[in-house]
């Protein structure tokens, strides 16, 4: 069996999009305790969500035999790790500090068995918001509204979010949260997806 310690919608439409069955269900992590400690330590974006998605995976993993998806994505604005906003007006301030800039998404998916980790990939994206006008901005919240709040940039690429971006390098499915080629290939070398 395949299990996917996420409760990220992004991530299970992912996984469903491929026709993977699977089970979900919460890791129970205390992210920001663990963010605030690694950061303490001197860690990176890139590094926090690899830690997170091996902790997730990890812990869902102990004691069973089932193959368990941790994963976990970070952004990263001039070395900076940016976390959700819990507010629309927050949302407002987040995108205008993108807007023009470059950033990048770090996309980390640990597979997990018996509570080891037996594979990792972590995936970098970049990506350049256009110079959107402030027009644009309060119409694109006035439709997305509380769905900018599902993800730490604000904004669903799979959604209206695309239309905030002149230019995007990096895997798409990295960029909705789930580095899925690599996970799909070792699931098959695992015999949990036919070969």
């Amino acid at each position: 069996m395949i299990v996917l310690a996420s409760k990220s919608a992004a991530r299970r439409a992912v996984l469903d999009g491929a026709g993977v069955t699977y089970e979900a269900t919460v890791a129970g992590v205390d992210e920001d305790a663990v963010k605030a400690s690694l950061l303490a330590e001197g860690q990176g974006p890139r590094d926090v969500a690899d830690a997170l998605a091996e902790l997730k995976a990890i812990r869902v993993s102990r004691g069973r035999s089932d193959l368990v998806i941790g994963a976990d994505q970070t952004l990263d604005l001039d070395g900076r790790l940016y976390d959700k906003v819990d507010t629309v007006a927050a949302a407002r301030d987040r995108l205008l500090e993108l807007r023009g800039r470059t950033h990048k998404l770090h996309s980390a998916v640990v597979v997990a068995k018996a509570g080891a980790p037996i594979w990792r990939e972590v995936v970098t994206a970049k990506l350049t918001m256009r110079d959107f006008s402030d027009d644009f901005l309060e119409h694109y919240l006035a439709d997305e509204g509380e769905r900018a709040l599902g993800s730490v940039g604000c904004y669903r690429l799979e959604g209206p979010g695309a239309q905030l971006f002149a230019k995007i390098e990096g895997d798409y499915f990295a960029i909705l949260g789930l580095p899925l080629l690599g996970l799909l290939d070792l699931l098959r070398r695992h015999g949990a997806l036919t070969p």
